[in-house]
């Protein structure tokens, strides 16, 4: 999200101006250009010489500063950036923001910027509390100003409460939102993801290699782009995007029972999970012993979640789903694609490495209902996400008549 933008930081005089450098470091890290302005007050707490090594930039501390360029400093700083960040967020340059104040060079910039401008604040729980400051923030964000809300905990004055600054994960999170096309706002995205696990007896269960790290990456995405996303959600060891309602199974029936439940309500259905086939016909209440020298468990068939999906699918709904093969990939995809009634199916071939299960990257195959089979190289699965949202919208509008 973050490649080739450029965002300028604006540093203000708090105790969290400290944690800017590792902010910094992430946006760097992430591809963008970042410039730095800081305030008199922000210096007493970190110096400059710290952002200039982070940024490769020279950091801008004084308004009246020369502009090698040509032009006017500010104007230039404020006008020619994607997104205006300020970082920590004080009492003060939120108070100056709201009333039009612009005596030093970062309060001049959220004057002149024409960008979306976006506010982290952090300070002592009482002054962020105290009415004119949440007028004041009240005022901003009628006017169309963003804010990143702060967290509670124990702050550097050694109060407990809301004041500190939003955590790393969360301020990025902010960021890629901001500076994502909205082209899935108003629209209900339905996801699956992981794994599902049908218990044999209380100790032991079947499943499959799924981390569930395709589907998150698509659940975050959808919502980043606007989306309302419901993510149903197998065993999984990550931590669900902050922007999706999640809905916790466990079982095949689970998840299906949930996904049917969001089902008629979604504008766009990705089925990305991995469900068993089967499970269990007898589920035993202890431990089964080691005793014979083999063991037949059978199964009974679970319920076709997609193929019930495709049975019910809406007139503008569009439904996308997964199929991940080990031989004769091609064959079963445009069988599935068919027979499940889907728009878009993704297929990859989890022999290949950096494909398989866990990874962090996928190479897949995009089937097309007009016959059509693209084949993406290997990619994160954050940009694959983008890659199958980019499709999935397209078929959107031009169900609902939209350019």
């Amino acid at each position: 999200m973050l490649e080739g933008k450029r965002i300028t930081l604006g540093i203000t005089g708090g105790i969290a101006a400290y944690k800017t450098a590792e902010l910094v470091s992430s946006l760097v890290k992430a591809g963008a250009d970042v410039q730095v302005a800081m305030t008199t007050s922000a210096q007493k707490f970190i110096t400059p010489l710290t952002f200039e090594v982070l940024t490769g930039n020279p950091v801008h501390t004084d308004l009246f500063q020369n502009d090698f360029s040509g032009g006017v400093l500010h104007i230039d700083l404020a006008q020619k950036t994607d997104l205006l960040l300020i970082v920590p967020a004080t009492a003060n340059i939120i108070g100056k923001a709201a009333n039009g104040i612009a005596d030093d060079l970062v309060s001049t910039l959220i004057m002149a910027a024409t960008c979306p401008i976006m506010f982290c604040p952090a300070m002592n729980v009482a002054m962020y509390n105290n009415p004119i400051c949440q007028i004041n923030i009240s005022k901003l964000k009628d006017c169309g100003y963003h804010f990143v809300e702060p967290a509670s905990g124990r702050l550097a004055c050694g109060v407990t409460g809301k004041g500190r600054l939003a955590e790393l994960t969360t301020i990025l999170q902010s960021i890629d939102q901001i500076l994502t096309p909205q082209d899935l706002a108003g629209l209900k995205v339905l996801v699956t993801a992981g794994p599902t696990r049908e218990p044999l007896d209380p100790v032991r269960y079947l499943t499959n290699r799924s981390s569930g790290k395709m589907g998150y990456a698509i659940a975050n995405a959808a919502a980043l782009r606007g989306a309302k996303v419901i993510l149903v959600s197998g065993p999984t060891h990550i931590t669900p995007p902050d922007l999706v309602d999640i809905v916790q199974v466990e079982t095949a029936i689970e998840m299906h029972d949930a996904v049917l439940k969001h089902s008629d309500s979604s504008d766009l259905i990705i089925k990305a999970a991995a469900v068993a086939d089967y499970r269990p016909v007898e589920i035993s209440d202890h431990k089964i012993k080691k005793q014979a020298d083999s063991m037949t468990v059978p199964l009974q068939k679970n319920p076709d979640i997609l193929g019930n999906l495709g049975t019910r699918k809406q007139e503008k709904q569009v439904l996308v789903g997964f199929a991940a093969e080990t031989h004769d990939l091609e064959l079963y995809a445009k069988s599935k694609l068919i027979n499940k009634n889907l728009d878009l199916l993704i297929a990859n071939d989890v022999t290949l490495p950096g494909a398989g299960f866990d990874s962090n990257t996928n190479i897949v195959r995009i089937f097309w209902t007009d016959g059509t089979i693209e084949a993406l190289p290997k990619m994160e699965k954050g940009q694959v996400a983008e890659e199958i949202l980019d499709r999935a919208a397209k078929i959107l509008r031009t169900r609902r008549g939209e350019s």
